[in-house]
């Protein structure tokens, strides 16, 4: 008997969820010999015995989401095969780099997984990130039902309100040129995701690229946003009369973010009932922003970490994480913490 073996019968198989996984486990082990790396943990295991809480706590979405996504992604993934080898399956393709981007697994481990090469990994996570963005982008990450948006805000206390923004940093490594105006205020290499969301914590418009040292109001007065929103084209023409003050739908941001017309942010300063009251609503109806950094990177943990892709991919990757984050949430997929 090899040591594999022996070391497999001694586990517990009270862990995996029901007995023909263990069984399933304990042959798969026992086909691929030690220290193998074999496709069938995939084809077996994974495809056919995996539940579905283990299917949200590695890919961050059930099964069924997953079979629709590989649809989607299909026209962009299909490959004829190369020199008499078959390319890996749209489905196996995008778990790999589901897997990659939801984990801090480094390339080496996700390619033991599932039994290809370490550079496979890589060209797997860019084919998939890129036709998301293709594909996926427009589609959804999108304004959506303004009416619903408004309503909602209007729920948690702020009227007329069709957004809340902000931006987060993403960790990188340090680029070879210009390196020290990716150094944040924090000190280290980021680069910045400029969101917008709405009430549930959707993203509704996204910017991605700027080198970690911009603050977030030169982000935002050179983004397509600001502009749209200045010229009035952003959001439906709905006013509503608070005093004697028209006021359009608006935007919420925090103190970096300049005072507009169309953008509220908190008074500073002494501040009576009435602007503390104010304070008060802002900052709860603007959370749900920082509470959406908090889900996207809470699944897709690898923007926790500093990203050795070039520059040129790395919005790439944030902007199909920020993809999957909103099909996540409009698919209802309750966020539990790590894996969730």
């Amino acid at each position: 008997m090899t040591g594999t073996q022996t070391s497999l019968k001694a586990r517990n198989p009270a862990k995996w969820t029901s007995w023909r996984q263990w069984v399933m486990l304990m042959q798969w082990n026992a086909d691929s010999g030690p220290g193998e790396t074999s496709t069938d943990w995939w084809d077996r295991i994974v495809l056919q015995v995996w539940d579905e809480s283990q299917w949200l706590r590695n890919f961050r979405m059930l099964k069924s989401t997953f079979l629709e996504l590989c649809e989607l992604l299909s026209p962009a993934l299909k490959r004829q095969d190369i020199r008499m080898r078959a390319a890996l399956t749209v489905q196996k393709r995008v778990a790999t780099a589901l897997w990659k981007l939801a984990t801090l697994d480094s390339y080496r481990s996700v390619a033991n997984h599932f039994g290809v090469g370490k550079s496979t990994v890589g060209v797997a996570v860019m084919q998939v990130a890129n036709a998301i963005v293709e594909l996926l982008l427009s589609k959804v990450v999108t304004l959506g039902n303004v009416q619903a948006i408004v309503d909602g805000f209007a729920a948690m206390g702020f009227p007329n309100c069709g957004g809340a923004i902000d931006g987060t940093h993403i960790p990188i490594l340090g680029p070879d040129h210009q390196g020290s105006q990716y150094i944040n205020r924090k000190g280290y290499f980021s680069m910045v995701l400029q969101a917008l969301v709405d009430h549930k914590g959707r993203f509704t418009n996204i910017n991605v690229g700027w080198p970690g040292k911009v603050h977030d109001a030169r982000v935002f007065r050179n983004s397509g946003l600001f502009r749209w929103l200045q010229e009035g084209i952003y959001f439906p023409d709905q006013k509503i009369t608070v005093g004697d003050v028209e006021m359009p739908i608006m935007i919420l941001g925090d103190p970096a973010y300049p005072l507009m017309p169309w953008l509220m942010k908190p008074y500073t300063g002494a501040l009576d009932s009435d602007k503390e009251l104010f304070n008060y609503r802002l900052s709860k109806c603007r959370m749900v922003v920082e509470c959406a950094f908090g889900r996207l990177k809470g699944r897709w943990r690898s923007l926790l970490t500093r990203s050795d892709l070039s520059e040129t991919n790395i919005p790439i990757v944030i902007v199909a994480c920020c993809v999957l984050h909103n099909l996540r949430e409009q698919g209802g997929d309750v966020y539990c913490g790590v894996g969730g």
